[in-house]
């Protein structure tokens, strides 16, 4: 488990192709020092396994599936990532809870100055945007946000210089894909709704596409 707050931001040394998978390297000199191999690392919101350490820097193997539910195979030499160790016990839950099990790959559409913080829209699929309520939270790239509002193509959150500062998020161009994860909580009460209802999950292969929210409303007018 994570928290969606950055720590830092590592640099990508090496990337390399691998049977069932892809191995990077990052070099993050000053970052988890108390780290061991085997624990888990959310390198811009996706958790992976640390499997060996080299002078100021570290390697993480990463499946098949990670690489094509998230941004990583986009991953190239030189590129900064967010940080963030894993949670724990004794911790402070600055964020909110994140698993980092990347639920589906948004893009950057828009970014705005907008007084003392900067607007940015994002797009997203439904599968994302059914769980999103506005003052809730969203993880993008590993990074707890607060929705500020919900779009019919995706969300807009508001971004203070300090959270721009400490991770990647501003020196993303508009076009650029991040990592999106909805709030956990909202995942087991969609779930546990449509096992209720009786309704399929939304899913590239089904032909229901319909969000959750539509699903209520229709019960509530009795169809």
């Amino acid at each position: 488990m994570f928290t969606g707050i950055i720590e830092t931001k590592g640099i990508i040394a090496r990337t390399e192709r691998v049977a069932g998978g892809m191995r990077l390297e990052l070099y993050a000199p000053d970052f988890g020092r108390d780290m061991a191999i085997g624990d888990s690392v959310a390198v811009d919101g996706v958790c992976l396994t640390i499997v060996k350490f080299l002078r100021g820097s570290f390697v993480v193997d990463v499946s098949d599936e990670t690489m094509r539910s998230s941004t990583v195979l986009e991953l190239r030499q030189g590129v900064n990532v967010n940080l963030e160790r894993a949670l724990r016990l004794s911790d402070r839950l600055g964020g909110h809870i994140v698993s980092g099990h990347v639920d589906a790959i948004g893009t950057i559409a828009m970014r705005q100055a907008a007084g003392n913080s900067t607007l940015y829209r994002f797009t997203a699929p439904i599968e994302i945007r059914e769980l999103l309520v506005e003052k809730g939270s969203v993880a993008v790239d590993g990074i707890s946000l607060t929705v500020a509002r919900i779009f019919d193509d995706g969300f807009g959150v508001a971004v203070l210089p300090l959270t721009e500062q400490a991770t990647t998020l501003g020196e993303k161009p508009i076009g650029a894909k991040v990592n999106l994860e909805a709030d956990m909580f909202a995942k087991y009460i969609q779930r546990y709704m449509r096992a209720y209802l009786d309704v399929p999950e939304v899913g590239q292969n089904h032909p229901i596409k319909r969000s959750l929210g539509d699903l209520l409303k229709d019960l509530g007018e009795g169809r």
